[in-house]
């Protein structure tokens, strides 16, 4: 921001007082980007609520195209390909999610692709320009007040009272050839043949790095996230240790007042006591893996878009995911170990061990009672 208001000084510019008041509040908050799109597309009344899916309900399906759109328009993109973005909208809803879209385009200069089925006469009106295709032909591609004009030169005039949208979605028959023999398709020719000069692309660019902004912002925004995500899925951590303490409370009372002696006999059950803990631990992590696969889509769409890269997403799951581990095996540990029979002194254990010939054995894994023998 210091560098653009540095630039318009030297060039003498004088910005447009509402835009250079939204990006000088945009460069003061990193938030108020994302609050004033939610304003528009209608989402300030559902910003705390989760998304859903087939098991969980969630937001409705017309907030969930609102969303897809949102994540568009808040990140980098200068081209935008939709495909009938308001399909299941209300016709307000739709003129402001366009009129949202319209202003975007102007103001960042960015190109706009939106295929529209039954758009109102209003909606129709924020367009600049106009495709209009059948059977996989163009039938039209120019300015949208030229449309008409177009039509009327070929015998189709639109009646008075009807309007344009509906005359332009019924009048579908072969236009193909009159089109490409009119003014406008060579226009389109002519600009298309003229080569691509990259060497002008960047003239005044403020960035040249794929993302807008540092490493450490990317991390620190996605370290946040997470955080967030396991506020919300606490009780899911809160169900995980109960279920270890259960299963820790079973197993302590199973090996209760078992008195295992030192031979290879036992140190079977010792090595299917280790054995079980470390498979109840792998199993009580498999919730852990479903939520990630369920967040995958979300990770390819917006890494796609450029919001941060893949060591962005897995870094702050694995660093926040490890301590998580850390005391499940704790509580098991502090749980089972004393009252399963494992012994504390694994240099006397292994004399022992020795002394007595049975090796190929873990010493940690025998038990003091048995030492003591």
């Amino acid at each position: 921001m210091m560098e653009v208001s540095r630039r318009e000084k030297e060039a003498g510019i004088v910005p447009d007082p509402d835009i250079d008041a939204y990006m000088k509040a945009t460069w003061a908050s990193r938030t108020l980007q994302t609050d004033y799109i939610l304003k528009i597309l209608g989402l300030d009344i559902c910003a705390g609520t989760i998304v859903g899916d087939a098991l969980q309900r969630g937001i409705s399906g017309g907030q969930k195209k609102r969303v897809t759109t949102g994540e568009v328009i808040v990140g980098p993109i200068k081209t935008l390909f939709m495909d009938e973005i308001t399909n299941g909208l209300d016709s307000s809803t739709a003129f402001q999610i366009v009129s949202c879209l319209q202003q975007l385009v102007h103001i960042t200069d960015a190109t706009l692709l939106v295929a529209l089925l039954q758009p109102s006469p209003e909606t129709f009106e924020l367009f600049d320009d106009i495709i209009l295709m059948a059977e996989g032909k163009i039938l039209y591609h120019g300015p949208r007040d030229a449309v008409v004009e177009f039509f009327e030169s070929c015998g189709f005039r639109c009646p008075q009272r009807k309007e344009i949208v509906d005359f332009l979605q019924e009048a579908t028959d072969v236009f193909s050839e009159k089109f490409r023999a009119s003014l406008l398709r060579k226009r389109i020719e002519e600009d298309l043949s003229e080569p691509y000069d990259k060497s002008q692309c960047h003239k005044n660019a403020l960035s040249f790095n794929f993302y807008s902004v540092s490493r450490w912002e990317i991390f620190r925004a996605c370290m946040s996230r997470e955080v967030l995500l396991m506020r919300r899925n606490k009780y899911l951590y809160i169900f995980k240790f109960t279920q270890v303490v259960i299963i820790a409370i079973v197993t302590m009372t199973s090996f209760r007042k078992s008195d295992m002696d030192i031979d290879a006999l036992h140190a079977n059950y010792y090595l299917g006591a280790i054995f079980y803990a470390v498979l109840i631990l792998v199993v009580d992590e498999f919730s852990e893996l479903a939520v990630t696969v369920s967040r995958l889509s979300s990770f390819y769409k917006q890494k796609t878009l450029g919001f941060y890269p893949a060591w962005a997403f897995a870094i702050p799951c694995i660093i926040l995911k490890i301590p998580v581990s850390f005391f499940q095996s704790l509580v098991w540990t502090s749980l089972t170990y004393y009252a399963i029979g494992y012994s504390p002194q694994v240099w006397s254990i292994h004399a022992k061990l020795v002394e007595v010939g049975v090796l190929g054995f873990p010493s940690h894994i025998f038990s003091h009672r048995a030492l003591r023998k």
